[in-house]
C-alpha cells in the first residue's frame, strides 16, 4: 500500500453523492470538514493537493427545485450555473479555517485536447499550487455539451492527474476498492488489494459501466488507472463517504492500489521525446551549460530559430553545430521565438508588445538525451 504522506502531489477526486445528500439535496457539511481537516493534514506533510469535485448540477438541482429524473441538457447547465457557486463557496468556507486559500479552475474536455488550452491549464495549476493554493476543478457543466465533455469524474480526474503531474490520484468513491465481481450480486467476489498491470481480464471483471449492473462505474475507473499509472502516477479507490476518507486510507482502510509503471516525471519526459518536432532552436554554449544544469531555456541563449510552428508544439533543441540534444514544447510560436532569440527576459515585452514568459522552454516541458547520447 503507498503512504499518501509520501507523496509530493496528490490528486483527489469527490463525487456527488458524497458531497451532497440524495434525499435533501443539501450539502454533507460535517463530511466535507473532515475532508477538509484531511486537505490540511496533507499540506502538513508537504503534500500539494488538488481536487477534483462534481456537486455543481446536484446542488443547483436542489435550488431550482429541478425534478431528481435525468435533466435536459439545458436544466443542467442551468443547474450546474447555480450550484457551481455554491460548490466554490463551500470548499473556501470549509478550508479557509485551516489558513488555506482555494482557487476554481473549470475545464472542458477540449481543454486537454488542445495542446495549447492544455499548457494554458497545466500554467495555471502550477503556478496556483507553487502559490499554495488548493485548486478545485470541475467540469465546466454550464457550457459543455455532451460532444465535448468529458463525461465521468473519474476521466477527468485522471486527466488532471496527468497535467500537473501527480504522483497519487485517490477516487472517493461508494465502494471500497476493485472486485473480481459485483459484490452486490455475488457474496464470492473478492477485492484486490494491488494491481499492478491491467490485463483484459481485469477489464473484463469491470464491466460496462452503462450495463445497470451498479459496480459503481468501475468500468470508468479502470480506464482512469490505465491513464494515471501509463504517465506514472499510482491511483487507489476507496470508499469515501466515511469521515476523514484520506486519512483513513492512510491508516489502513480497504481500497485497491494501481501500481504506476514508471514515475511522473520520467513518463512526461518520455512522451515529449517522441513527438515528431514541428522547427528547431539553436543555443549557444552559455545556454547548454544551463539546461544541463538544470535550467529553463531562455531566449538570450537561442542563437536560431528554424521551423514553422505554435505554441505548445515539439521542438529540437540543437547546439551550434546542428547537434540535436533533445526536445520540448515551446512557449512561443516560432515567428515570436525568431523576434526575441538573443535578447533578455526584460526586453521581451517591448519587442511583442505584451509582457513575456517566463521561458521559451520550461525545464519541465524539456526532454534532453544523455550527455553520451548527445
Amino acid at each position: 500500500m503507498a503512504s499518501l504522506t509520501k507523496a509530493r502531489r496528490l490528486v483527489a477526486k469527490i463525487g456527488s453523492a458524497l458531497l451532497v445528500d440524495r434525499d435533501t439535496g443539501a450539502l454533507r457539511q460535517e463530511w466535507l470538514a473532515s475532508l477538509a481537516a484531511d486537505v490540511a493534514w496533507l499540506r502538513g506533510q508537504g503534500c500539494q493537493v488538488v481536487l477534483v469535485s462534481s456537486g455543481s448540477i446536484a446542488l443547483g438541482r436542489g435550488v431550482l427545485g429541478l425534478p431528481a429524473t435525468e435533466l435536459a441538457l439545458e436544466q443542467s447547465q442551468a443547474a450546474a450555473a447555480v450550484g457551481q457557486i455554491r460548490l466554490a463557496r463551500a470548499y473556501e468556507e470549509v478550508l479557509a479555517p485551516h489558513g488555506i486559500t482555494t482557487a476554481q479552475v473549470l475545464v472542458t474536455l477540449e481543454d486537454s485536447a488542445d495542446r495549447r488550452r492544455y499548457l494554458n491549464s497545466r500554467a495555471t495549476l502550477e503556478q496556483l499550487l507553487s502559490m499554495g493554493v488548493v485548486p478545485i476543478v470541475n467540469e465546466n457543466d454550464t457550457t459543455a455539451t455532451d460532444e465535448i465533455r468529458f463525461g465521468d469524474n473519474d476521466r477527468l480526474a485522471a486527466q488532471i492527474a496527468v497535467t500537473v503531474g501527480a504522483d497519487q490520484l485517490i477516487l472517493l468513491s461508494d465502494v471500497d476498492g476493485f472486485y473480481s465481481a459485483n459484490p452486490a450480486e455475488n457474496p464470492d467476489a473478492t477485492r484486490f488489494s494491488v494491481i499492478d498491470r491491467i490485463t483484459s481480464d481485469i477489464e473484463a471483471m469491470a464491466g460496462d459501466a452503462g450495463s445497470g449492473l451498479s459496480k459503481g462505474g468501475m468500468k470508468t475507473k479502470v480506464m482512469a488507472a490505465r491513464t494515471a499509472t501509463a504517465a506514472g502516477c499510482a491511483m487507489a479507490i476507496t470508499e469515501g463517504s466515511v469521515s476523514n476518507p484520506l486519512k483513513s486510507l492512510e491508516n489502513g482502510a480497504n481500497a485497491t492500489w494501481f501500481t504506476a509503471v514508471t514515475d511522473p516525471q520520467a513518463a512526461r519526459k518520455g512522451w515529449i521525446a517522441a513527438m515528431k518536432p514541428r522547427g528547431r532552436v539553436a543555443l549557444d554554449d552559455g545556454a547548454i551549460r544551463a539546461l544541463r544544469g538544470g535550467k529553463s531555456l531562455l531566449a538570450a541563449g537561442v542563437t536560431g530559430v528554424s521551423g514553422t510552428f505554435g505554441r505548445g508544439d515539439p521542438v529540437e533543441i540543437a547546439d551550434a553545430a546542428g547537434h540535436v540534444l533533445g526536445q520540448g514544447l515551446a512557449r512561443y510560436t516560432a515567428d515570436e521565438a525568431r523576434k526575441i532569440c538573443g535578447r533578455k527576459s526584460h526586453e521581451i515585452e517591448g519587442i511583442l508588445g505584451y509582457p513575456a514568459r517566463a521561458a521559451l522552454v520550461h525545464r519541465d516541458d524539456m526532454a534532453l538525451q544523455t550527455t553520451a547520447d548527445a
